[in-house]
């Protein structure tokens, strides 16, 4: 189990473009990995490599739906609806804001052996797909957040 750092909001590696990974190998499968046992440690439900300091296309997700869904140089193909929800990020601790996004998605990406699928996703799922794909793109969610961006300890749930 190896946790790594995540990086927060003002470091430049967030900002960055990703580059597509090309080949399954021992690093990138160690990177996997330790992204995985880094979100759970952080109780997160998604991240993506530049969250660690790495610009490779690589995100994990695990949204509690029985599934941990590794999406390598993900694509989003198709974008339906819309659902607008509270947001927060592993790289803005302790913030969340209400952000729009679409209500279902349809993504192609590799898997953890290169092999290309789909993948459909509705709600919660495809809100988590929409907010780890901007990352690859160098993109937070704060930018898209609708009002004021609040202290975590503000909600009212």
């Amino acid at each position: 189990m190896a946790i790594r750092q995540i990086r927060k909001i003002g470091d430049a590696i967030l900002t960055k473009e990703c580059k597509k990974v090309n080949e399954m190998n021992r690093r990138n499968r160690q990177l996997v990995e330790d992204m995985f046992d880094t979100m759970y440690e952080a109780k997160g439900v998604g991240l993506a490599a530049p969250q660690v300091g790495i610009l490779k296309q690589i995100v994990v997700i695990d949204v509690e739906d029985g599934n941990q869904y590794v999406l390598i140089n993900p694509e989003i193909l198709e974008k339906r609806g819309s659902q607008t929800g509270p947001e927060g990020c592993l790289s803005v601790p302790g913030k969340h804001g209400t952000v729009t996004r679409p209500d279902y998605v349809r993504v192609r990406a590799l898997d953890e052996e290169m092999q290309e699928f789909e993948l459909e996703a509705e709600e919660f799922l495809a809100r988590a797909i929409c907010h780890e794909c901007d990352h690859l793109k160098g993109e937070l969610y704060v930018d898209l957040v609708e009002g004021e961006l609040l202290d975590n300890e503000e909600e009212d749930e």
